[in-house]
């Protein structure tokens, strides 16, 4: 795995050991990056179930500000920090050693805002909708915050009807999605 584009291109990124994690692989972070890079510019980006941390740092890469990686296991954060560390990102993230509920609290207490959360959580675990439904009441989201999900194709998201969020895009791929959601506006 790699990064794409930016400052840290063409550099390698390892990939924590195991089955725990699933790298996004090279062509969808693309697709995803295509569609987030005319917005990313000195922008903030929280990446939760970070794992290797390649989203955050493709977002860092490509102009983010600041990056919050959040992850709970100890292959994935050592990877997460030899990472930054191997493109010279570390000094614009930090990385919360939690789960992602206790880290939405952490940067909460903080006063952390993010123009960008992606998650990619265990699939069919339903960890999307628990941290979706956090996220609703959460000060880390203002009305302009783009959260991405990257979800199994049969994950539904109808629980959304009764938030203040809405689906604005949904990018499938063979195995799976990146659900797009926003504020709804009033």
């Amino acid at each position: 795995m790699r990064v794409i584009a930016g400052k840290a291109r063409r550099l390698q990124l390892k990939t924590p050991q195991g089955l725990d994690t699933r790298p996004t692989a090279d062509r969808t972070k693309e697709t995803l990056f295509n569609i987030l890079n005319p917005y990313l510019a000195d922008s903030d980006f929280l990446d939760l179930f970070a794992g290797s941390g390649a989203i955050g740092i493709e977002a860092l890469s490509r102009g983010a500000k600041y990056a919050a990686f959040v992850d709970k296991d100890k292959a994935a954060l050592d990877c997460i920090k030899m990472n930054l560390k191997t493109t010279r990102l570390e000094s614009d993230a930090e990385i919360f050693p939690m789960d992602a509920l206790h880290a939405i609290r952490a940067l909460e207490l903080k006063g952390k805002v993010f123009d960008f959360i992606f998650m990619d959580p265990p699939y069919n675990h339903m960890l999307e909708r628990d941290i979706l439904m956090m996220l609703h009441n959460s000060n880390i989201v203002y009305c302009d915050t783009i959260i991405i999900v990257e979800a199994s194709l049969d994950t539904g998201f109808d629980y959304l009807e009764d938030t203040r969020f809405q689906i604005y895009k949904r990018k499938q791929y063979k195995t799976n999605q990146h659900v797009f959601i926003m504020v709804k506006e009033d």
